[in-house]
């Protein structure tokens, strides 16, 4: 860390330094114009115009020089101001010190000037046509969106001293007529306003002037409850690209934000740059509804997404990316749709109103008071969602210069460390690093051993807290392009200020705006800490200060630090199961006591370096250790935890995993007799037809186009694909995503549809003997750890054959083993 800071500059560094409150919305444009709404206190909402220079950083000013514009050295600023004068006219640059190689900032009253004067140098520098400065090498440039462009040069940032439950936010859903905006109509809104009340919208006809007219009534609606925050569930793969798609159509201007006249404008999901009509997305049907319910299923699908859509003024924040974000860490969530995911957070009561996608509109004709309670409660989840796990990005928001709905749906490393240190680095006037190339180096992985497979039983969970940022921290390992040190003062202050804010939390009254204040700025810097090792790690071209070299010390420090605590936790008696660099799983004596247990850690604790903290996370009854990161455990009170893909999988059929679930939980209480009833009534409910079809399906996403497929069916023949054919469909849309079921005759699909409902006529024209085959050979497989091969035979042994409970099959018990390779590695000297 460069010595010649002082504190209140690193304050500059992690908070901002421009301490205007109550910011709710930026909206800036390349004129140089900025619009900034606030809500001071929660109270009034107010609006205010500010100008501001658009800038660039460039490595050199050759492309400038090229262009045969003026340009001019900016006068001398106060250190640490990043804006030049806005009342300068023309373009001015300013060369920052150190030692990076983006070392101008340049700015002119307008980007169009900008561009077009860097743009036209360097086409007469290359001898090509560049028009945007996209086009340029990116060592040669760094750009951001204007609304980021402002933030960083001003040190503002969103909700200073405003808590989450004085944003404004009101919630949206849409009900359609299908899933196609180009065929499909809206015929349905419902809207719920800030205060709670829900309105619903209907269209008065099934005409275009009918769908016209609601469109029209629900943006008045949003312009005169004037929300901060537009929310919903899928809002980015549905709603908003339904909306806009059906507004063109219909020749509507739809606007939902606080510019009069303007309304939705477009977003490149994760370059902030503007994209043409053809690489717009198509809605994405969520489990198969039209209404928006459901998600990809992981990060990399959020991906495909190329534009989103915003409404000036107003963010918009799609509760999917909060879910999906929070089942990336905890791995809990049952799936990603909207009505699973508020039945497993308690949103739902018993008599929420469910109607399967492609149903609601024929519902509606009949009975559309059905459909206008269940409208109803998909609003209401939602803001529960929202209130329940939007905290972090709210939080983030207080931290990183950029847009609070860009924040919701960004990658902590790129997307919240990289503009905190871009605003670090010209907060120091100080140049920006290139992006490293590779010498060749290849990253080491991190330390992970499973030393016992099998059953066990009192278990003990001892948490590694951030070991990697806590080994960051110790032994001061950065990016070595990071002169200022900028990433481990950011770690560093981020450590402290979280425990600061983890003592606020508690010390709040229970269920009061200041503990959800502080608890979501706890876990949001926890996010942001525990990001900073894989943004180093990224890899070539991925973040501007990554560093193999400085990573891969960490992860040897990590395997040194963790093969240590391994070494005494044995050396004290206990048989250890699992540990990774989150924690270590192991198992104790029948005789200890709790007491016996928190001594060990502590004893453990002890042994490591100061920063590096071992603490007591929990007690189990029992754990299955499958493989490494794929673990079952049975908490004191007999609740089930499963961990890792071999258990909970959202390609896997429900059928399967409900099994797992039951099955595991008799195993981990010791019930073989239980286990094997378990499996013979799943084998019985297969081979009768009693499992519904949408049990058996599995969830796929169609990554071929209809025409691609042909192309090479004669040499290779897909089952997804034929179930499509063999069910009637002839064209899909590349990404959409089916669930396939395997007939006597080849495939079906059905839509998507969610996980408590069922189809009115269903079939169940699966074939029977193939799911029952699948049962034993994919999803009881799965337990075979906790028995010898023999015993596993007798438990799963075919039920048509033998009598429900095979001699023996009382007198068996779970089993354990060591993994003799952990343990001889365990043994090794350290290095």
């Amino acid at each position: 860390m460069s010595d010649h800071e002082t504190a209140a500059n690193q304050d500059d560094w992690l908070w901002g330094w421009d301490p205007t409150p109550g910011i709710v919305s930026v909206w800036a444009d390349e004129s140089g114009k900025a619009i900034v709404w606030r809500r001071p206190d929660g109270g009034a909402l107010l609006r205010e115009e500010a100008r501001f220079r658009p800038w660039v950083l460039l490595a050199t000013l050759d492309d400038l020089e090229a262009s045969g514009v003026p340009y001019a050295q900016a006068p001398a600023a106060p250190r640490g101001t990043i804006a030049h004068a806005v009342g300068l006219a023309g373009i001015r640059y300013t060369e920052l010190e150190g030692p990076g190689e983006l070392r101008y900032l340049v700015s002119a009253d307008r980007w169009r000037t900008l561009e077009q004067a860097i743009a036209r140098g360097a086409s007469t520098r290359t001898g090509q046509r560049i028009t945007r400065l996209q086009q340029l090498d990116r060592n040669q440039r760094h750009i951001l969106p204007p609304d980021e462009q402002y933030l960083v040069a001003t040190g503002r940032n969103y909700f200073r001293d405003l808590s989450f439950a004085q944003l404004r936010r009101a919630q949206f859903d849409l009900e359609t007529t299908g899933l196609d905006p180009a065929t499909d109509r809206i015929f349905l809104i419902a809207v719920r306003s800030p205060e709670g009340a829900v309105g619903l919208l209907e269209a008065r006809g099934e005409d275009d002037a009918a769908e016209a007219s609601l469109l029209r009534r629900f943006a008045a609606a949003i312009q005169r409850i004037d929300p901060d925050v537009l929310e919903n569930h899928n809002l980015h793969g549905f709603d908003l690209p339904f909306l806009h798609r059906r507004a063109k159509i219909l020749g509507v201007s739809l606007v939902l934000g606080r510019l009069e006249g303007v309304p939705l404008q477009e977003r490149a999901a994760m370059r902030g740059t503007r994209t043409s009509a053809a690489q717009r997305p198509q809605p994405q049907p969520a489990d198969g509804e039209g209404d928006s319910d459901g998600a990809p299923s992981s990060p990399a699908a959020m991906s495909d997404r190329r534009v989103r859509f915003v409404a000036p003024g107003r963010e918009c924040i799609d509760t999917l990316d909060a879910v999906r974000r929070y089942d990336f860490s905890v791995r809990d969530l049952p799936g990603h749709g909207l009505k699973a995911v508020a039945r497993h957070f308690g949103l739902a009561g018993p008599e929420r109103e469910l109607i399967r996608g492609d149903r609601i509109h024929t519902v509606y004709r009949t009975d559309p008071a059905r459909v206008r309670r269940y409208a109803t409660a998909d609003v209401s989840e939602v803001e529960g969602l929202s209130r329940l796990l939007g905290g972090a990005a709210f939080a983030l928001a207080r931290i990183a210069p950029r847009r609070y709905e860009r924040l919701a749906d960004a990658g902590p490393a790129t997307g919240v460390i990289d503009p905190m240190l871009v605003r670090t680095y010209l907060r120091a006037g100080q140049a920006l690093p290139a992006y490293a190339g590779s010498d060749g180096t290849v990253h080491s992985g991190a330390a992970l051993h499973l030393f016992t497979s099998g059953v066990a039983q009192r278990i003990v969970k001892a948490d590694v807290a951030s070991l990697y940022p806590s080994l960051m921290r110790e032994f001061q390992i950065g990016p070595r392009t990071d002169h200022l040190g900028a990433l481990l003062l950011l770690v560093d202050r981020l450590v402290q200020q979280r425990l600061a804010a983890k003592a606020r939390g508690r010390a709040a009254a229970l269920g009061s705006d200041e503990q959800f204040t502080q608890e979501a700025l706890s876990a949001a810097m926890k996010l942001v800490v525990n990001s900073a090792y894989g943004y180093m790690a990224a890899g070539e071209g991925l973040t501007r200060f990554a560093d193999v070299h400085a990573a891969n010390e960490v992860t040897r420090r990590g395997r040194e630090t963790l093969r240590l605590m391994c070494r005494a936790l044995a050396d004290r008696g206990v048989t250890l199961l699992e540990a990774d660099t989150d924690g270590i799983y192991f198992a104790v004596p029948d005789t200890w006591s709790e007491s016996d247990e928190r001594r060990v850690v502590d004893e453990v604790a002890a042994l490591l370096p100061p920063l590096v903290r071992l603490e007591f996370e929990g007690r189990y009854a029992a754990m299955l250790s499958h493989e490494p990161k794929n673990y079952a455990l049975l908490t004191r009170d007999d609740r089930l935890v499963l961990k890792g893909v071999a258990f909970r999988s959202s390609r896997a059929e429900p059928f399967g995993e409900r099994f797992l679930r039951d099955a595991i939980a008799r195993l981990l209480m010791g019930d073989v007799p239980g286990v094997r009833r378990v499996y013979v009534d799943m084998v019985t409910a297969l081979l009768r037809g009693d499992m519904p079809t949408a049990d058996v399906t599995s969830r796929v996403q169609l990554r071929k186009s209809a025409a691609s497929y042909q192309d090479t069916r004669a040499s290779r023949r897909e089952f997804a694909y034929e179930a499509m054919l063999h069910s009637g469909r002839t064209t899909w849309r590349v990404g959409e995503r089916v669930r396939v079921y395997r007939t006597p005759g080849g495939g079906k699909i059905i839509d998507e549809i969610d996980d408590e409902l069922r189809l009115d006529d269903d079939p169940r024209d699966y074939d029977r003997a193939y799911y029952v085959a699948l049962l034993r050979r994919t999803f009881a497989t799965r337990l075979d750890r906790a028995f010898t091969p023999h015993d596993f035979a007798v438990v799963f042994a075919d039920p048509q054959q033998l009598p429900l409970f095979p001699p023996g099959v009382e007198h068996i018990r779970p089993i354990a083993t060591r993994i003799h390779e952990e343990w001889a590695a365990l043994a090794e000297p350290a290095r």
